[in-house]
């Protein structure tokens, strides 16, 4: 990890219809949820299982996760 946070960065998959969540600061992070609500728990576990898995350790008593949501909305042209 490069950083005492990390940034998330969740974008909606409008052809697949779910939320995708990836982090340049964690790698392996590649999750997808139904709803932006139901990705941030997921978010969370899947970082708390790669450290574990990675024998990651900090100092830090907490390590803030930013969860940067996109998303696209169109409106139909009025003319």
């Amino acid at each position: 990890m490069k950083h005492a946070s990390i940034v998330v960065r969740a974008d909606w998959d409008e052809e697949a219809g779910v939320w995708v969540a990836s982090s340049k600061d964690i790698e392996g992070l590649a999750i997808e949820a139904d709803t932006f609500e139901a990705l941030k728990p997921k978010v969370v576990a899947v970082i708390s299982d790669l450290f574990e898995l990675n024998g990651f350790t900090s100092s830090l008593p907490e390590i803030p996760i930013h969860i940067m949501a996109e998303q696209l909305v169109r409106i139909p042209n009025p003319t």
